[in-house]
């Protein structure tokens, strides 16, 4: 099942220190614009900033959940890939929030679409694993043979 998961690994650190460079960056427009926390409003520039760090991380669990179970129960690489992908996309999403918050728009949608790619994935492995393990049904087996 999980055999080597140093891929996947690899791309959770990689993802968590994203997460922290977003924290950073509210964190410095914090202290450009004297905005004391917990306020969570004052200028635009740090609005935008803010939130485009709260929705990152809202949707992180379920990108790390969904990027481990593609990877455990589906295919280690493809996962991993999409994670790289993942990451590649918040960052557009964020600095695109950071400039405008129309210019969100195609980072967002490309991170939406990649987690519901890992979601359909982690479900359709856990889904074979299942029908493997308890009901003695081998979808792999029945794929591979010629119809």
């Amino acid at each position: 099942m999980a055999g080597d998961s140093s891929l996947l690994a690899a791309v959770s650190l990689l993802s968590a220190c994203q997460q922290s460079y977003f924290a950073l960056q509210v964190g410095r427009v914090r202290l450009k614009y004297k905005i004391a926390p917990p306020a969570v409003t004052g200028s635009l520039e740090f609005e935008r900033i803010f939130r485009a760090q709260q929705n990152s991380l809202e949707f992180y669990s379920v990108f790390i959940i969904s990027l481990w179970m593609a990877g455990w129960y589906f295919n280690q690489v493809f996962a991993t890939c999409l994670g790289l992908l993942y990451i590649y996309a918040r960052h557009k999403y964020f600095w695109g929030y950071a400039e405008a918050a129309e210019k969100r728009i195609i980072g967002f949608r490309l991170s939406l679409g990649i987690l519901a790619l890992l979601t359909v994935l982690a479900v359709l492995g856990v889904a074979s694993r299942f029908l493997d393990e308890y009901l003695d049904f081998h979808v792999a087996k029945k794929l591979k043979r010629p119809f």
